[in-house]
Order: C-alpha cells, then sequence, then structure tokens
C-alpha cells in the first residue's frame, strides 16, 4: 500500500542546517550591546547574565558556551569597545559672580578711608628716603600686617577645611590679636621719629586689617561692608561739599573701632559650634603657613615698592618718577574678579579632568583655562588702570611702561594666588621675594627709573610663575 503524503503534502519538514540557523549569541550581544560595549573586563558582562540568573546549564543548553564566563567573553570580544560618556556632574566650582563683586567692593573701599585720614596720617618734614615724615613707618606696618594676616588666613581656613568654622574661628581668635600688634610693632620700631598721628594710623590700619581677615574668613563680607560705609560716605561728601578735618578723622575712626567690634562678636558665636576634625587628626603645624605668609610679604614689598616708587625713587637717584598710582588703584579694585577668575580655573579644569583621554589632552586644556583666566583678568586690570588714571585727571594719555609694570604686577599676584590655591605656595613665595629683593636693590643703587625696572623684574617674576603654573596644573595629580 502506498504511503500517504503529510497533511501539507510532500515530505515532513526538516530541520535547517546549522550554518542557516540564527545565533542565539547575536540577538543575546544586541540585548546586551550596551553593557557589553561599557565593559572594561568579561567579568562586569558575567555578573550582568549571572544577575538575570543565567546558569551554566543555561549557558550550555542555549548557548553552546561551558558556563557565564566564557559566554561573557565571547561577548566581550564580539561587541567593539564604545565607552559611553559620563553624566554630566555638578560642578563644585560653579559661583554666582556677585559674591565676587562684594569681595572686590570690601578690598576697594579701604583707600577711601586712607584717602580722608592722608592728610593727618604723616608729620611735617622729611623722613626717610626724602618722603613724608612716618610714611616708612606707615609702609612697614601695612607690609608686616599683609605678610602676617595672610599666614593667619591660611591657618584658619586650613582649620576649618578639616574642623569646621568653629576650629577657624579659634585659630583666628589666637592669630588675629598678633597680626595687630604686629603691624603696631612695626611702625613703633621703624628708625627714626615717628609722629603721633602716623602712629595713631598704624594702630587702626592694622586694627582693621586684622578684623577683616576675620570677618573674610568666615564669610562675612556683607557685615564689613557695611563697617565700611562711614569712610565710603565721606569719600562722596568730600567730593561734593568738602569735609572737616574732625569729620575726616572720625569717620576712618568709627570704622576700626568698629570692625574689632564686629569681628569679636563674629568669633564669639562661630567659636561656639563644634571642632568637626576627625578623631587623631591635629591641626596643621605653623611651619606649613610659613610659605603662605612670605608670599604676601613679597606681594606688600612690591605693592609698596609701586605706591612709593614716585618718592622714593627720586630721593635715591633712580630717575624720572612714573604714574604708579593708578596701577595700584586697579589692583585693589580688581581683587574680587582675580578670585572670580581663580573659581573659574577650577571650573575649568573639573571640565577638563572629565573629557580628557589622555595625559597630554589635560595638559593642553588646563594650560590654555591658564592662560584665558590670565588674559581675561589683565584685560580687566587694564581697563581700570584706564579708568583710574582719568578718575587722577592726568589729562595726558597714560605712559606704556607704567601701565605694563602695572599688568605685570597683576599677572604676578594672580598666578601667585592660583598656585597657592593649590597648595603650591613655595615656588610664588621664593619668586616674589626675589622680585621685591631686587627692586629694593635697584632703588638703594639708583639703577634706571622705577617704572623700568619694575616692569623688567616684575616680568621675568610673572614668566617664571606662569610656567611654573602651566607645567604643575596638567597634571590630573594636582587636582585631587
Amino acid at each position: 500500500m502506498p504511503v500517504l503524503p503529510g497533511p501539507g503534502g510532500g515530505d515532513p519538514p526538516r530541520p535547517a542546517p546549522s550554518w542557516a540557523r540564527p545565533d542565539p549569541l547575536d540577538d543575546l550581544a544586541e540585548r546586551l550591546a550596551d553593557v557589553c560595549a561599557g565593559a572594561v573586563h568579561p567579568d562586569e558582562i558575567a555578573a550582568v547574565l549571572e544577575a538575570e540568573g543565567l546558569t551554566d546549564e543555561r549557558a550550555a543548553a542555549g548557548y553552546g558556551r561551558r558556563d557565564a564566563f566564557e559566554l561573557a567573553a565571547e561577548l566581550y570580544h564580539r561587541v567593539p569597545r564604545r565607552h559611553p560618556e559620563p553624566r554630566p556632574a555638578p560642578d563644585p566650582w560653579a559661583v554666582r559672580p556677585w559674591r565676587f563683586l562684594l569681595r572686590g567692593a570690601v578690598f576697594t573701599l579701604p583707600g577711601l578711608g586712607c584717602l580722608l585720614a592722608a592728610p593727618y596720617a604723616t608729620g611735617p618734614g622729611t623722613g626717610t628716603w626724602g618722603l613724608p615724615a612716618g610714611t616708612g613707618a606707615l609702609a612697614a606696618s601695612a607690609v608686616t600686617v599683609w605678610a602676617w594676616s595672610q599666614a593667619v588666613a591660611h591657618r584658619a581656613y586650613a582649620r576649618m577645611a578639616s574642623g569646621g568654622r568653629g576650629a577657624a574661628a579659634r585659630s583666628l581668635r589666637a592669630g588675629a590679636p598678633l597680626t595687630a600688634l604686629a603691624g603696631l610693632l612695626a611702625a613703633l620700631v621703624f628708625p627714626g621719629p615717628v609722629p603721633g598721628g602716623t602712629l595713631a594710623f598704624a594702630a587702626g590700619q592694622s586694627l582693621y586689617l586684622a578684623s577683616a581677615t576675620v570677618l573674610l574668613v568666615l564669610g562675612r563680607e556683607r557685615l564689613l561692608l557695611t563697617v565700611l560705609l562711614p569712610p565710603a560716605a565721606g569719600a562722596v561728601a568730600l567730593g561734593v561739599t568738602g569735609l572737616s578735618p574732625g569729620a575726616r578723622i572720625a569717620l576712618p575712626l568709627l570704622t576700626a573701632a568698629a570692625a574689632p567690634v564686629a569681628a569679636v562678636r563674629e568669633l564669639r558665636d562661630a567659636a561656639l559650634e563644634p571642632d568637626t576634625s576627625p578623631p587623631g587628626a591635629g591641626p596643621p603645624g605653623p611651619a606649613a603657613s610659613v610659605p603662605y605668609g612670605l608670599f604676601g610679604l613679597g606681594c606688600a614689598v612690591l605693592t609698596a615698592v609701586a605706591v612709593l616708587g614716585e618718592g622714593l625713587w627720586p630721593a635715591l637717584g633712580g630717575g624720572t618718577p612714573g604714574p604708579a598710582g593708578a596701577a595700584v588703584l586697579a589692583l585693589t579694585a580688581s581683587m574680587g574678579a582675580a578670585e572670580w577668575l581663580l573659581h573659574r580655573f577650577r571650573s575649568l579644569t573639573h571640565a577638563a579632568l572629565r573629557r580628557s583621554r589622555s595625559t597630554g589632552a589635560l595638559r593642553r586644556r588646563a594650560g590654555g583655562a591658564v592662560l584665558v583666566c590670565l588674559a581675561g583678568y589683565l584685560a580687566l586690570l587694564a581697563a581700570l588702570q584706564a579708568a583710574a588714571e582719568a578718575a587722577l585727571g592726568r589729562g595726558a594719555p597714560p605712559e606704556p611702561a607704567p601701565l605694563l609694570a602695572g599688568l605685570a604686577l597683576g599677572a604676578v599676584l594672580w598666578t601667585g594666588l592660583l598656585l597657592q590655591a593649590f597648595g603650591k605656595a613655595r615656588i610664588p613665595a621664593v619668586v616674589c621675594l626675589l622680585a621685591a629683593a631686587a627692586e629694593c636693590a635697584a632703588a638703594a643703587l639708583g639703577i634706571s627709573g622705577p617704572a623700568a625696572v619694575q616692569m623688567a623684574v616684575l616680568a621675568c617674576a610673572a614668566a617664571a610663575l606662569l610656567v611654573t603654573a602651566v607645567a604643575t596644573l596638567g597634571r590630573a595629580t594636582a587636582h585631587r
């Protein structure tokens, strides 16, 4: 009897040859494409397979592999590497500019108090270097307070980083009075007779700067701005209607008295906060703050030479004076922007660390960020200096040498502060001290003119610090 065909007619269907069957591994690779492409080792894929319940038996029955690890290795080699971009992380250095505008104001406004009291801060006749009597003592006091407050602020910030505001307040409670005392002693021991008005001004200046250090470290810029309102109002009145001698003295004295009161109150409140330092972690040794104080000393001397240069250099036979006052005014007004640009550099390098795929790429991006931020700061400084020249009513166009010297001084200060922000304080301290010594030696020897010497010395110092910053901050280890 013939065999009847099946229901569909013809022979029963036979299985397709193995080469024509779809490979289940292709389906698995497509389903886990993102996991496989982003894995840096097959074990990462094996962990995902095991989390999905794939046993060794299923790996053998469904995919012809001995176990999940062999299957993961096959997937790792089959799917090309394609590491996805990391999710954008919040930028810890993103800050609002208004805070730095406020800090710029509190750096600038003390100059108005000096403007009001300047006629009464020195005595009749001439003193050291042919300047008005008492000028040298005032400069020595300001330089001393600047250097001391830099070291005190660094130590307080270090204590705050480890133990919070309470620890910082206890550090400031010891350091701020010493700052004020050091400034007054510097004026007292300065060689030669020191007028009484000079000592009073030095005492008020030292008290204010020590108190301002406390308020700035504790983040009380608004309170400090309030303290500075009396001389600011007096300067406005002086330009409009004039002020009596009594008012010109009383308004700066009011600020000099209010600043310590505000600082003491803030120290008292902050000291009540607990010290959150880890158990067994002691405070950083005082030696760690010495380079920061020496950097402040070098910067203070460089600035003092720029301020006094118009009278100092002719007295020492140094030639024709240059208009350095506008450069120093611009430098003071730019400090808030300088701090903002330091944070901006941190923000740029934070992004560079995420985007760079090699050490060379990071070095290029970090170096470019240094140059961009420095160029932005110098552009602002040049504009402020031009505005200061116009406000001083010089009439004639500014001479290029003083302008370039002021820009070079700004470059030295900004790059030094940048390196300090990354804990590299020794090189800026050495460079600034050497530059200050070179300027003082040139003044004592009467070499060339003040602006020419300052421009040459400060340009060399700025170049050295810039090269150091680009080389140092281009390494990933600098940003830990």
